[in-house]
């Protein structure tokens, strides 16, 4: 983009001024959801009661239900700061948030009727049914809301703010040719150059400045915008303390363009720790809340899983030691969580136990597979030890699967960010594996993706995640291809 094509977009922009939707917006969010809520639990009401009674029932009960739903799910959603233009700009994270939403309503409505010793007022059936039927009902509208707005805010029609940016040429030209700030619902209203922020190309800087800064601010008080932009590199200090103490006298907030190491991350977030305020690029994986609730159902469904299972296990290492000589378990040194070796459990499917620096990947139709070896890998059976090592903390039901040592060290020469995989527990099963991604990596194009899948998986975890890669374990063709 040039600068006079800039300076158009800003033209542009001021003439259309703020548009009057970004006012209204919340109010008509608001009123959406509560029309849907309202319509999904009288739909579902009178649905039960046609199935179950022949008749639609109480249209005042109904009306009452409706509404008190839809006003707690309102509610909570003004008290999260949902209805602000900047939270339907983008699709990322709507529907986590609706569910969560949704969820928090219907507790929050049970513990209302539980207080008022009204619970008998409505039909739990109905109330059931409202909350199953609410979950793709409510994604589904938040995320045509979503849409629309953003759509329309990427047309001009609708403006979230109004914005002015200084800073020097290169520094505001690269801000917005990265960043396009129209397409988040930002009206760019004007520009202004500092021509003093390059001391070789002016005699008194801090004069120069003074100037720059007088006629920037003249033209922002004059354009009337929401926020300022100060687009410098943050190493220039006195320039960017000059400028704020300048815009510190109009009513605008005032931002700092991101430096480009923020656009690798998706959610920068300034934390505050005491009277200390920090950039935190990036967080845990998993918080320690998320930790213990992971931990803790690793440990009840593991236990679980090796009780029922006990029988089957020990049919399987009868098997093995009729099948060939050698151990029943196989034990070999993989990396854990913070890449801390560990020694995992395996039922042994190969003539050989390798655990060396060189360990030859086991590959399809390898005559070192033995006959019952050959099955345990086609159903995923040979995994089933590693129960243990779930219990014992050093593995998670769900997570990236674990490597050998020597070719962990190996992909780790090759592809950017491979230990990240690390940065949670490993997994008896994964994203990657119910995708179809397991078995020989002969490749690193294959071992890429793998480690891609991995790398999602951590960015995106949820325990509903987890309960929905176990089932697509058990269920799904994709989990038990390409087994050796």
């Amino acid at each position: 983009m040039t600068v006079n094509e800039l300076n158009y977009a800003a033209a542009a922009s001021s003439e259309s001024r703020a548009n009057a939707w970004r006012y209204w917006l919340g109010i008509v969010t608001a009123a959406i959801d509560a029309a849907v809520v309202m319509a999904m639990v009288g739909a579902v009401s009178v649905a039960y009661h046609l199935h179950v009674y022949g008749g639609i029932g109480s249209e005042q009960v109904t009306l009452e239900l409706a509404t008190i739903i839809a006003v707690i799910f309102v509610f909570i959603n003004l008290m999260r700061g949902r209805y602000q233009i900047g939270n339907y700009l983008s699709t990322k994270g709507q529907m986590a948030s609706a569910f969560t939403v949704w969820n928090v309503t219907m507790v929050a409505f049970i513990a209302i009727l539980f207080l008022l010793k009204i619970a008998d007022h409505y039909s739990r059936a109905v109330i059931l049914a409202t909350y199953l039927v609410g979950i793709p009902v409510i994604a589904l509208a938040r995320s045509g809301i979503v849409r629309t707005i953003s759509l329309a805010s990427k047309a001009g029609r609708i403006t979230s703010e109004r914005i002015f940016i200084i800073g020097r040429e290169p520094d505001v030209m690269s801000f917005v040719t990265r960043h396009q700030p129209w397409n988040v619902g930002f009206a760019i209203v004007d520009v202004a150059f500092l021509r003093s922020a390059d001391p070789a190309r002016v005699k008194d800087p801090a004069a120069a400045l003074a100037a720059d800064l007088a006629t920037a601010v003249a033209n922002c008080r004059a354009k009337r915008p929401d926020a300022v932009f100060i687009a410098l590199p943050w190493s220039h200090q006195e320039t960017i303390d000059t400028c704020v103490d300048a815009f510190m006298n109009l009513p605008v907030a005032i931002h700092l363009a991101p430096e480009r190491i923020m656009d690798r991350f998706d959610t920068p977030h300034i934390v505050h720790t005491g009277t200390l305020a920090s950039l935190r690029l990036t967080r845990p994986a998993l918080s320690a809340v998320e930790v213990a609730a992971k931990r803790s159902f690793d440990i009840v469904a593991a236990s679980l899983i090796i009780l029922l299972a006990l029988p089957l296990l020990l049919t399987i290492a009868l098997m093995i030691r009729l099948d060939s000589p050698g151990p029943v378990l196989f034990r070999q040194r993989r990396y854990g969580f913070n890449q801390q070796a560990f020694r995992i459990f395996k039922f042994r499917t190969m003539t050989t136990t390798d655990d060396g620096n060189v360990i030859v990947q086991a590959t399809r139709n390898d005559p070192r597979i033995t006959r019952i070896g050959r099955i345990l890998r086609r159903y995923n059976l040979d995994e089933l030890p590693q129960l243990l090592n779930v219990v014992a903390g050093q593995m998670s039901l769900v997570g990236p699967r674990p490597h050998a040592l020597a070719h962990d060290q190996e992909f780790q020469r090759k592809i950017a960010l491979y230990a990240r995989r690390h940065n949670v527990r490993p997994g008896i099963t994964g994203w990657a594996q119910v995708n179809g991604l397991r078995g020989e990596t002969d490749t690193d194009e294959k071992m890429a993706k793998r480690v891609a899948c991995d790398h999602w998986y951590i960015d995106n975890w949820s325990f509903w995640l987890d309960i929905a890669i176990l089932f697509r374990t058990v269920l799904s063709k994709k989990a038990f291809m390409n087994a050796g």
